[in-house]
């Protein structure tokens, strides 16, 4: 943690990438995120200038308080999630420089932005979704951001054994999800020859491409069309695929990467409709999911997600 106790602006702002990278990963939104770090720095600076200087470590404290607010947001979440409309998948990130600052009023400093690892792929995001707010707390505090658990313990609201067992039920999860990033290098072939399968609308060689049991996952919220359950089977993927790419014919794939890995983008019109990431830990595709909701691609498009309206894909 940070051990400055300069309550200056250029000491509290630095912390700023930090708690980003953070609430991300505690949120799978990075629209949430923004909102967290923006109350936080509202709190901080809500109190008297003697408060400030007597907080010995003020990165501390942000961290403090930003974990505290996800773990309030993690619960009201699933209340929410459960009106979303279809399934709910986290918003992707694009490479910083494939990054569109839109009318948000993001920064565009790409060093504020997500650093892009293991922990932000899909597949361990999705897995993290299954956990309990304390589970999924305790788990990115202490393992990827290497908290000790008596720091973890004041965010949670835990004692320290406490939270050492929240962590460990959530690597018991991740274990059992078998969600091990798989290496960038065939992952990258197998993506390109997808992409080349689908603009051929080539059933076979997607069906070769992909695992006989692979699901896709499509997130629209309802907003644009998308299937609203997952589909499962490599066969039947295909075909879903191959029927999108004949009523979209002017649908443009492009290899990208989402959260740090290989995916596909889609765009009409020169527009991002859809952003694609995918699981490959063998050599075939095993899951892909989809993300079509016009305020979960803000990144992509510089649209916030206020203004983000329909597009004419269904």
């Amino acid at each position: 943690m940070t051990t400055t106790s300069d309550p200056g602006l250029g000491a509290i702002m630095s912390e700023r990438r930090q708690l980003i990278n953070l609430a991300y990963r505690l949120l799978g939104s990075l629209a949430d995120a923004e909102d967290v770090v923006q109350e936080t720095y509202a709190r901080w600076y809500a109190m008297s200038r003697q408060r400030q200087e007597a907080i010995a470590s003020p990165g501390a404290w942000l961290t403090k308080v930003a974990g505290r607010i996800c773990l309030d947001l993690l619960g009201s979440a699933r209340a929410r999630r459960e009106s979303y409309v279809g399934e709910w998948i986290p918003e992707p990130l694009p490479d910083r420089t494939e990054w569109i600052d839109g009318r948000r009023g993001g920064t565009a400093d790409p060093a504020d932005r997500i650093t892009l690892d293991e922990s932000v792929d899909m597949a361990f995001l999705v897995v993290l979704e299954s956990m309990t707010p304390a589970e999924r707390v305790a788990f990115i505090l202490h393992d990827v951001f290497r908290y000790s658990f008596a720091e973890v313990a004041e965010i949670v609201g835990r004692t320290p054994a406490a939270c050492r067992q929240l962590a460990s039920s959530a690597r018991r999860r991740i274990r059992a999800s078998q969600a091990v990033p798989a290496p960038a290098g065939p992952r990258a072939g197998l993506v390109r020859d997808f992409k080349q399968a689908w603009e051929a609308k080539d059933i076979d060689a997607l069906v070769g491409l992909l695992d006989p049991r692979a699901t896709m996952v499509a997130d629209s919220g309802g907003v644009v069309g998308a299937a609203l359950h997952p589909i499962e089977g490599g066969e039947r993927i295909a075909r879903y695929i191959v029927a999108i790419a004949g009523i979209a014919p002017g649908l443009t794939i492009l290899e990208r990467t989402v959260n740090g890995r290989p995916g596909l983008v889609a765009q009409l019109d020169g527009v991002t409709v859809t952003v694609a990431a995918f699981d490959a830990p063998g050599d075939r595709i095993t899951r892909i999911w989809a993300v079509r909701n016009p305020e979960k691609l803000w990144p992509w498009t510089g649209v916030s997600p206020a203004e983000a309206g329909e597009t004419t894909l269904t």
